[in-house]
């Protein structure tokens, strides 16, 4: 059985636990935190990392696509190739050209830092422009990438709420306002496997920030 290993406040984490739920593949959980984690896992350190009967697997990216050659019921990629490469696309602006640049700005969001103003105006103007790249990429119909439910979705629940919080309390205004991503979080909200993600993920934020405070 696969084991996906890290802590449910990490949007990386549930990018891949999404894709798991919705395919309606078996697994289980193990707790690893940064600073705890299986070194010949993840040469990095970083999480989530994937366990599988043939060995381990690390980036979030690579567990996505592995989980879907390997169980391929319930396909998260379209079988024609160029709508495969267009959610690849999506996974790929979510991932680097937005969330990583939010990420320049999540110690003061969420724990209490301090970002020095050229990091912040930096970071915005990036989110600005990826903002209006992924406005021409998406259709919001009623998924990301069109009609079904793809990994483009796995990235995306787990990494917008992320990027309109960070840009609005570290720069006073969400990045992604001009995008309808409240109407398409709310459509993905009503999806179980969504529920209970977030649930999960509410529940471990509160115990890791816990731990960052008597640290």
């Amino acid at each position: 059985m696969l084991k996906l290993c890290g802590f449910s406040a990490s949007n990386y984490y549930n990018k891949v636990k999404l894709a798991l739920l919705e395919k309606g593949v078996a697994f289980e959980e193990e707790l690893a935190w940064l600073g705890e984690t299986d070194a010949a896992a993840s040469p990095l350190g970083k999480v989530p990392y994937l366990r599988t009967e043939h060995g381990a697997l690390s980036e979030s990216q690579v567990m996505l696509e592995y989980i879907e050659d390997a169980f391929p019921a319930q396909p998260l990629l379209p079988k024609e190739p160029f709508a495969a490469a267009k959610v690849r696309e999506l996974c790929l602006y979510l991932d680097l050209h937005l969330e990583l640049v939010a990420r320049n700005l999540y110690p003061q969001a969420f724990f209490g830092g301090k970002v020095s103003d050229g990091v912040r105006e930096r970071s915005l103007a990036q989110l600005d422009k990826s903002a209006q790249a992924l406005g021409q990429l998406a259709r919001w119909s009623p998924f990301i990438a069109g009609e079904a439910f793809t990994l483009a979705d796995c990235c995306a629940i787990v990494h917008l709420p992320l990027i309109s919080a960070a840009s609005k309390l570290v720069g006073g205004r969400d990045v992604l306002a001009e995008l309808p991503v409240r109407d398409y979080l709310a459509r993905m909200g009503t999806r179980p496997s969504v529920q209970r993600v977030q649930a999960d993920r509410k529940e471990n934020t509160a115990v890791m920030l816990a731990r960052v405070k008597g640290q």
